[in-house]
């Protein structure tokens, strides 16, 4: 009860919808993509038909060069991430303060320090997540320039009889469990957006989060760009 007693019940439904949406939402992306095409399914199938290409390449510059540029997006990221990990501690520290000084911001609710404190390790949390995510989606990104680097040459496969296809498959799958994971950090900083609102209100911290669930689905199931990709 005493933990209870911390937040306000209005902040605890806030927060208790912020998780399970951001969960729910994952889960039902994950699901959703046997009924409806999604940006991040339909682009794995691209992915697959890349590999599929490179093993009919000799010279394969070209995959690496593009392997390493689709690399610097997570590692760009994982960089920020750092820093802002690093604002997030320093304010953190000196909590008292910086509480003072949301008080005086227009439409800020006024909170103790021991709730802002809670704000901000909610930010915390999020982009220590991200920075997983992001660093791990390098290192996946890794892993696909290395299946790209060992494969046969493009006359092995003919000659020994080897599979195109198991290998567009495997190499697809590593390459595209990249770009989900990189998917997985962009997402956690739409809801890092969502949790900033928390800062304003518990009202409009759950429309935030709401407003970030309706964002995600449109450009995942109903973007311009996946109707171009989708398209016969």
């Amino acid at each position: 009860m005493r933990a209870m007693a911390v937040l306000p019940w209005l902040d605890w439904v806030a927060v208790a919808l912020f998780f399970p949406a951001w969960a729910g939402y994952a889960l039902f992306a994950r699901r959703r993509v046997g009924k409806q095409p999604s940006l991040l399914a339909t682009t794995n199938r691209v992915r697959r038909q890349w590999m599929l290409q490179t093993t009919y390449r000799e010279v394969r510059v070209i995959d690496g060069v593009v392997i390493q540029n689709l690399s610097t997006s997570p590692s760009f990221f994982a960089s920020t991430t750092i820093l802002i990990i690093g604002g997030l501690l320093a304010v953190l520290g000196t909590a008292d303060k910086a509480s003072e000084l949301a008080r005086e911001l227009p439409f800020a609710a006024r909170t103790s320090g021991l709730v802002f404190d809670l704000k901000l390790l909610l930010l915390l949390a999020i982009f220590v997540y991200a920075f997983f995510r992001f660093t791990w989606s390098m290192r996946q990104y890794t892993f696909g320039a290395l299946l790209i680097a060992a494969a046969p040459e493009a006359k092995m496969f003919t000659e020994q009889n080897l599979s195109r296809e198991a290998f567009a498959d495997k190499a697809g799958r590593i390459v595209g469990m990249a770009a989900e994971t990189f998917n997985d950090g962009l997402r956690g900083y739409y809801f890092a957006f969502a949790a900033i609102g928390w800062f304003f209100s518990p009202v409009a911290f759950m429309a935030a989060t709401v407003g970030v669930v309706y964002i995600l689905y449109q450009r995942e199931f109903g973007s311009d760009v996946l109707g171009v990709l989708t398209a016969p």
